[in-house]
């Protein structure tokens, strides 16, 4: 029988609680039993193995971030719900990355993360919807979009950017270049 108030939601959110003071190599089963005052074979009435918790926090993680960024945007359209999109994004890899390290590179062709993958697809698929671009096009915008905040957010969350300068003013630079490639609305 499960420990009492030990269910597959509180052990990924031990796991994430590990993840985001540890490091996502840091995350095995013994660490997260411990952190559950449990042992480790406990944890499999929970959890399949470490691949699937680590499967789990990846889900969970896509999820904050697309709610986080459907909270963001609703309500704006235009470049207002591409900025603030786009801030969103950079706001949570800086403040979680090491949670954000357990988002698979490509969800959309992974079957467990393919689901998370597409509601977070959707909300930039949204937030773009008033330049009514084609598929192709779509797709090519959401990757440039995709590839600045990646690129940024990653580096600055791992410390990449030594110069004196600002990084906020340089992001939004970055943010004007992109809305810059998209047609007038």
């Amino acid at each position: 029988m499960p420990r009492a108030g030990l269910t597959p939601s509180r052990v990924v959110d031990a796991a994430i609680e590990l993840v985001d003071k540890h490091g996502l190599p840091a995350l095995t089963l013994a660490a997260v039993a411990e952190h559950c005052g449990v042992a480790a074979p406990s944890l499999y009435k929970h959890v399949s193995n470490i691949a699937d918790l680590r499967t789990l926090v990846g889900i969970r993680v896509m999820e904050e971030m697309t709610d986080s960024f459907t909270a963001t945007v609703l309500g704006r359209s235009g470049t207002d719900a591409v900025t603030s999109l786009m801030r969103a994004y950079r706001a949570y890899v800086t403040a979680h990355p090491a949670r954000y390290a357990a988002v698979p590179v490509n969800p959309l062709h992974q079957q467990e993360y393919a689901a998370s993958g597409r509601r977070m697809l959707g909300v930039m698929q949204a937030a773009l919807r008033p330049w009514q671009f084609d598929e192709n096009e779509l797709i090519h915008t959401i990757r440039a979009a995709r590839v600045i905040v990646h690129g940024f957010a990653s580096l600055e969350a791992a410390g990449g950017f030594g110069l004196p300068h600002d990084l906020d003013e340089t992001y939004e630079r970055l943010i004007r270049l992109f809305l810059a490639t998209l047609p007038p609305l």
